[in-house]
């Protein structure tokens, strides 16, 4: 089947969410099960600094009164084509916010679509967030090629219908208010980043305002786990450690602990209760929730914090204040750092992830990965990939609390950090959290499926092995 991605990010290249991480994985193991899948994403101005990119554009072409370029490249680490959409107002060195936002994401789908008309067409477009909202409407009356939507996040849902009208060309049958409502009816497959998303916005709480639209194409909604990229993410190989370690020598873990102190300031001690963030400083994430209770658990406990990302100011400088009141004890890096994320998934004892809406998150994946414990609400994906520690039963692999309030965010630390103490049940629930299987493997299956859903084709024929006939004499 030929599919094609068409998306913002594409990480390691451009990475800002899990967006980034789903379309910079799923294909290559898309590719590997024998199917012809490319990738199509902005030019953007710093990609030169991290993968080779010829002078010369494959195809030229024009949308919404703009020349465009597309030059080819591939994924890097793997053959996975990897065309990027190059204009200078791409050129910038950021993805997202600025003036042209709107603009810009729009004349990308726009350019995205004269590529597919005109230069390479596949069976299935992949559709990622309402930067590449109008591409279902715009391809909904050709019968050769179908759409798949991803939602990653319905808290951003594009320009309105008034604002796309002015900037290009909607057709006389599209419908909707904003980007994102007009992609979700004219997708022939729409799907969320796990399943119990899928289910949570279809209630006015997740909604954000299109929940009775999502509830009316309920019958072609689905919800697929994330999953993450194992052969990279691996502790047991992971060059960017400082030790490597596997569920079986956790031991060996402790020596990334007491790197991770020494790298980001904090005091050095193996026996404190190391906790980190690696994360969006955005409303989404729970921070409303750490600011008004972590200044009284730090001081109730001997609790050491990192947090690593940028996000909204007033985030920034609380959290900044913060630090400034536990040093040695509280370090915060205003930052993108992909290296450093890993040392902090590998060197602490838990991992903060107190959302107030998750579609799926990924950063608890990494967390249990590295042996990391999450602590999180149960909430979208979250639920589908970490449950409660129950230390009678030796099951579970995180602490979860249900409610997104403080006084329940400040119960489960407290928790964490007592079960923090006994020390073989802890490493139990390290190894069962490290044991859980987050590869695309499975992810891919489904999708294939859904593909072939929106291509109205009979699902794939489970593979038979041929058994061997008796030979007689």
């Amino acid at each position: 089947m030929r599919i094609l991605f068409v998306a913002a990010e594409a990480a390691p290249l451009a990475k800002v969410g899990g967006m980034g991480d789903v379309v910079g994985s799923l294909p290559k193991v898309l590719k590997a099960m024998g199917h012809d899948v490319r990738v199509l994403m902005p030019y953007y101005g710093f990609l030169p600094d991290k993968i080779k990119i010829p002078k010369e554009p494959i195809w030229r072409g024009s949308a919404m009164f703009q020349e465009f370029e597309i030059y080819e490249s591939a994924l890097p680490g793997s053959d996975v084509p990897l065309y990027l959409f190059g204009h200078p107002v791409f050129m910038p060195r950021r993805i997202y916010f600025g003036e042209d936002e709107d603009w810009r994401f729009t004349f990308f789908a726009n350019g995205a679509v004269e590529f597919i008309w005109h230069y390479w067409k596949p069976d299935v477009v992949h559709c990622h967030d309402w930067h590449t909202g109008m591409i279902p409407v715009w391809l909904h009356e050709d019968p050769e090629v179908a759409t798949v939507f991803t939602i990653h996040n319905l808290a951003y849902q594009g320009p309105w219908r008034w604002r796309l009208e002015q900037i290009t060309w909607c057709p006389w049958f599209m419908q909707g208010h904003n980007t994102m409502a007009a992609a979700v009816q004219f997708a022939d497959r729409v799907n969320t980043v796990s399943p119990t998303y899928a289910k949570q916005i279809q209630t006015p709480a997740y909604g954000e305002g299109l929940e009775g639209l999502l509830s009316f194409i309920s019958g072609k909604l689905f919800g697929i786990l994330n999953g993450i990229d194992t052969e990279s993410y691996n502790p047991a190989t992971d060059k960017s450690l400082t030790q490597t370690f596997t569920a079986d020598s956790l031991d060996r873990r402790v020596a990334n602990k007491i790197a991770l102190q020494e790298e980001v300031g904090l005091e050095v001690n193996s026996g404190a209760f190391l906790m980190g963030m690696v994360t969006r400083l955005v409303e989404q994430k729970g921070l409303d929730l750490v600011i008004q209770i972590l200044d009284r658990f730090m001081a109730y406990s001997n609790a050491q914090m990192i947090l690593l990302g940028t996000g909204d100011r007033y985030y920034e400088t609380q959290m900044w204040q913060l630090a400034s009141r536990y040093p040695g004890r509280m370090s915060v890096y205003l930052l993108h750092n992909d290296i450093l994320a890993r040392r902090v998934y590998a060197g602490t004892d838990a991992f903060l992830m107190p959302s107030r809406f998750e579609p799926c998150g990924i950063s608890q994946m990494m967390a249990l990965r590295y042996g990391s414990v999450p602590i999180v609400r149960r909430t979208g994906g979250l639920v589908d990939t970490v449950t409660h520690h129950d230390p009678m039963n030796h099951a579970g692999t995180g602490y979860c609390f249900d409610r997104y309030e403080p006084l329940d965010l400040y119960t489960c630390l407290v928790r964490a950090w007592e079960g923090f103490h006994y020390k073989k049940e802890w490493q139990e629930l390290q190894q069962r959290g490290m044991l859980e299987n987050f590869s695309w493997k499975q992810s891919a299956a489904e999708y294939v499926k859904l593909y072939r859903e929106a291509k109205g084709l009979p699902p794939e024929e489970p593979a038979v092995e041929a058994v061997k006939q008796p030979e007689y004499v």
